[in-house]
């Protein structure tokens, strides 16, 4: 791991335990056992570890969604495919999930539109799973797609605060009990 690459990993490690505004630049030049005016020498500031953070989870999330876009599979399946590949990236890095679900709200307006903007594509791929399964006559015709895409998300991006990767269910797992769940309900 080139020092670049170290610095991104410690600083996503204490955004995740202690939050953006609650690290310093000093908590992290100690974190790395160096002094706080080398950092300066890898990166330009704080808020550029946090944009670069920030868009490695997304670029995480868009890579895990891409088999889903290129798939022919029935929409329940691409529902599966998509919270499992979800969870499959919140599973490989907490940290990264969590900096990314928590701290990006910090970033500068124009980078903070930018991830609104790939967060907003990403709910948009399961609306239209949504949508295409209505009109396929898989899912009920007066589902709403965007509170059906917005519950589905909102389990699988809430997994960072509780999903463990050495527990009793893997994220395939976890994705086909949301999915059977989501498609048949609570009702007995």
């Amino acid at each position: 791991m080139n020092r670049r690459e170290e610095i991104l990993a410690r600083a996503g490690a204490l955004f995740s335990r202690r939050g953006y505004h609650g690290t310093s630049m000093r908590d992290l030049a100690r974190e790395l056992g160096i002094q706080g005016g080398s950092l300066y020498a890898h990166i330009e500031g704080k808020e550029e570890l946090l944009w670069e953070i920030v868009n490695r989870a997304a670029d995480e999330f868009d890579t895990a969604l891409a088999p889903v876009l290129a798939s022919s599979a029935p929409p329940p399946e691409k529902l599966r495919l998509a919270l499992e590949g979800h969870l499959e990236v919140v599973a490989r890095n907490k940290d990264l999930a969590t900096v990314f679900f928590n701290e990006w709200k910090h970033l500068s307006p124009e980078r903070y539109r930018s991830i609104a903007l790939r967060r907003d594509r990403v709910e948009n791929v399961y609306r239209e799973i949504l949508a295409e399964g209505i009109q396929g006559g898989q899912f009920r015709e007066d589902l709403d797609p965007k509170l059906a895409a917005v519950l589905a998300l909102s389990g699988a991006n809430w997994a960072y605060q509780w999903f463990n990767p050495q527990g009793r269910l893997s994220a395939r797992q976890v994705a086909d009990a949301f999915v059977e769940m989501l498609l048949e309900g609570f009702e007995r």
